[in-house]
């Protein structure tokens, strides 16, 4: 007589069996699941990229345009400089801003476009497109546009002359890694007008066609000084990003990934923002500010010199942008 397993018996075995692939299969996924996370990505801040230490800065300006005492702000360790000082970084904070002290024929001057803003338990970066406005002996009124700039590098002051400002600016940091991509929280108010403006005190304001929108900038390059301090420089990586919606409250944990090599024919090229430039400026090795010209396109797998990076409020060059446009940044660190 044949054995036989009854019908439920046999069930019984098959769910039991397929409830144990279950739990190796389970278990599986788990392992490779938490092999993935270890394997993955890396993330590190850069210095004072949590944005929760800053200098303030306490400057009179001259009498001849009002005497008021102004503050400044500055990504940098905790305190505060009371006096008509050029700045220069401090604390190892990599961090320049939009925010200086200018003395043109004696007479002092400030701006102040990035601010300190609360953001959760700490504070994050705050950037604003605004007119600054100076009367000068109670008569003549002159209007300028300043957009907020927060960037990788630092800025020499004072600022002596309207043409002074880019070459003011030392474009990027020493770096030789290879993120894959840029890490920050993000915050975003747009001033909703059909086009923006140029002003530069000298005029009335010139429309300028176009809505404004607020930008991140990512550049890696590879560097070289030739005998006479000349820069040039071949473009190892590359990552822009332009804001111009307002955000419904913060966006925490954006990530961008960062190309390498020549990315013209990348379907996310646009070579208006993305293509190499020459209007960057750095310090040589002699002190002297002077363009970076960008000569090429690097290998993907050339090693950088240095990094650049920049936030800013508006866009289309000095002078140029639509006030109320507001752009917020923390956090701001990099994946590996």
């Amino acid at each position: 007589m044949k054995s036989f397993i009854p019908l439920y018996l046999y069930f019984t075995i098959i769910i039991t069996v397929m409830k144990h692939c279950c739990k190796i299969m389970l278990a599986l996924a788990t392992c490779l699941a938490t092999a993935d996370a270890t394997a993955a990505d890396k993330e590190e801040y850069l210095p004072y990229g949590n944005m929760n230490s800053w200098t303030i800065r306490k400057i009179k300006e001259s009498g001849v345009i009002g005497g008021d005492t102004k503050t400044l702000y500055e990504v940098g360790p905790n305190r505060t400089i009371t006096g008509n000082t050029p700045y220069t970084n401090g604390g190892g904070s990599p961090w320049g801003t939009s925010n200086v002290m200018a003395k043109v024929m004696g007479v002092v001057k400030t701006n102040n476009s990035v601010y300190r803003d609360r953001h959760g338990s700490g504070y994050c970066a705050k950037l604003e497109t605004h007119i600054e406005k100076v009367r000068v002996l109670g008569l003549m009124n002159m209007k300028v546009l300043a957009a907020g700039s927060l960037f990788l590098g630092d800025m020499k002051e004072p600022i002596t002359g309207t043409k002074d400002g880019p070459k003011a600016m030392n474009n990027g940091i020493r770096f030789t890694k290879k993120p894959k991509a840029l890490k920050f929280d993000y915050q975003f108010k747009a001033a909703g007008t059909a086009n923006r403006v140029k002003q530069n005190g000298f005029s009335s304001g010139k429309t300028v066609s176009g809505r404004d929108y607020a930008v991140c900038m990512l550049y890696l390059q590879k560097r070289t000084e030739d005998a006479q301090g000349n820069i040039t420089a071949k473009r190892v990586g590359t990552m822009v990003v332009r804001y111009g919606k307002s955000t419904n409250g913060w966006v925490n944990g954006a990530t961008y990934e960062i190309l390498y090599g020549d990315i013209r024919n990348n379907p996310h090229y646009n070579a208006a923002t993305m293509g190499l430039r020459s209007t960057d400026y750095a310090r040589n090795s002699k002190g002297k500010s002077v363009p970076v010209k960008e000569t090429g396109w690097a290998s993907a797998n050339e090693t950088p010199t240095h990094l650049m990076l920049q936030f800013s409020s508006s866009h289309g060059g000095a002078y140029i942008g639509s006030p109320g446009n507001t752009l917020w940044v923390d956090n701001i660190r990099l994946v590996y």
